[in-house]
């Protein structure tokens, strides 16, 4: 756990599927360089990645410190899932050194939801995150504090589809706003029940097409005010992000 007083500039990265997002920002998540982005290089594999990060963050300032989401299972830095960017090619990827040794400053690397729910929560109660972009993504915290990652993406919601199908892009091209959105109430309401969350967060790039009203303990947060969770990972106990 790093005190604020030791945090002075973070490099906040946000790896998705379709871009890859960074900034530069304060120990308290104010922002130090504008918020840019590259498109998620194709095929996405480590090598390809660390070079559009590389070339996403050649002009920025001085940083301390790396903080990134990745979208996929990570655990002490190792990715162990990446389905929307390819397993087979991340599977027991460092990204956590690999960031390091071509950055130059020590970094944290967890699942890009768990970060996103860093920089919105409150901080008080029993608070859930999902995102609904290329895949979707969950994040679990208590009393501000970020708890094991559950890929529950990957769950099935029927027989043959998981949550991550059910929600993804893909199914949003295939079926269209109007059937999506009845998927993404039903999947609220299972939710609601299930977790019994005291506040739910919805980002991820999709999750402005929601046409519905929400309840009153839920809301939508922009990709943008997610990156800002950079610094807070670097305040949380090593033992809570499992380092």
């Amino acid at each position: 756990m790093q005190n604020s007083s030791d945090l002075k500039k973070i490099l906040s990265i946000d790896i998705g599927g379709s871009h890859i997002k960074a900034t530069v920002l304060d120990a308290e998540g104010n922002t130090l360089k504008a918020y840019e982005k590259v498109q998620t290089p194709s095929p996405a594999s480590p090598e390809n990645l660390i070079e559009a990060v590389k070339t996403l963050t050649k002009d920025f300032p001085e940083y301390d410190h790396i903080s990134a989401g990745f979208p996929g299972y990570v655990k002490n830095g190792t990715v162990f899932t990446a389905p929307n960017l390819g397993t087979d090619l991340w599977k027991n990827t460092n990204l956590q050194e690999l960031l390091k040794k071509n950055l130059g400053k020590d970094a944290i690397v967890v699942n890009d939801a768990d970060m996103q729910g860093m920089g919105v929560i409150n901080g008080k109660g029993f608070e859930m995150v999902i995102t609904l972009g290329t895949g979707f993504g969950t994040a679990l915290f208590n009393d501000g504090k970020l708890l094991p990652h559950l890929e529950l993406a990957h769950l099935p919601i029927k027989k043959t589809t998981t949550y991550d199908e059910y929600l993804g892009d893909k199914a949003l091209h295939e079926i269209g706003n109007g059937r999506w959105n009845k998927r993404v109430k039903k999947v609220l309401d299972i939710f609601s029940t299930v977790f019994n969350y005291d506040f739910l967060y919805i980002g991820g790039g999709n999750s402005t097409k929601i046409d519905f009203k929400l309840d009153d303990n839920i809301k939508i947060v922009s990709n943008r005010e997610g990156i800002k969770g950079g610094p807070r990972l670097w305040q949380q106990d090593e033992n809570v992000l499992h380092k």
